[in-house]
């Protein structure tokens, strides 16, 4: 098997974070990691980079453009599930791995992979707007609030229990860039609270209620 044992970080080190995201939403999350001094990422997974345009020009989706900036080990699989992806980022001997607007659903190899599991951080508030588009699912819905939530990835989509969430209201005029630019940053701001605590065993995730689900 290619994978390594998970381990438990001591007191005294730092935990070692895989990172795996895209798009613009993603980007003060892994910037707010790699200001964390309790954290040590070891690498990212993002999309592979697109040609666009009249030129088709490769372009660097924004994750991938922000680990190079930062001399981070970066993995572009065309498909997370292939086993040369997931044996690569088990050699990163990840005690945590971290989610947001990645792109690719998560094999299951991958969730088990660390022994704190696979966050993913979504921007509604769920268990309502599971899926690919909650941010112009929540303006489409004419919702009043919206917010992002923390929790443990499962192999379900967007169903794993609950570990932290925060809202934010909703004037009845939002674009979805606008909202995304402000969840990313309640995202960032809610992983960086809740990350210590996670890995300390000081918070306890807990299954989303049936009431309300909506997928988008």
């Amino acid at each position: 098997a290619p994978f390594a044992r998970p381990r438990t970080p001591s007191p005294d080190e730092r935990a070692r974070v895989v990172f795996l995201g895209s798009g613009t939403f993603a980007v003060p999350i892994l910037e707010g990691l790699l200001a964390n001094p309790t954290i040590e990422v070891v690498g990212v997974a993002s999309a592979p980079d697109r040609r666009a345009g009249r030129s088709a020009a490769l372009r660097a989706v924004p994750v991938a453009t922000l680990a190079r900036r930062h001399g981070l080990p970066l993995l572009q699989p065309a498909r997370l599930r292939s086993a040369e992806a997931i044996a690569e980022i088990a050699a990163l001997r990840p005690d945590l791995g971290v989610l947001a607007d990645y792109g690719q659903i998560v094999p299951s190899a991958l969730l088990g992979l660390a022994a704190h599991g696979m966050l993913n951080l979504h921007p509604s508030l769920l268990p309502r707007h599971r899926g690919a588009t909650p941010i112009p699912a929540a303006i489409l819905a004419g919702d009043r609030r919206t917010g992002v939530s923390l929790f443990r990835m499962d192999a379900g989509l967007d169903s794993g229990p609950l570990i932290a969430g925060e809202g934010l209201s909703l004037s009845g005029s939002d674009s979805a860039p606008e909202l995304e630019a402000r969840l990313a940053v309640l995202a960032a701001g809610l992983l960086a609270r809740s990350i210590g605590p996670w890995l300390r065993g000081e918070l306890v995730a807990q299954p989303q209620p049936s009431a309300g689900m909506t997928l988008t």
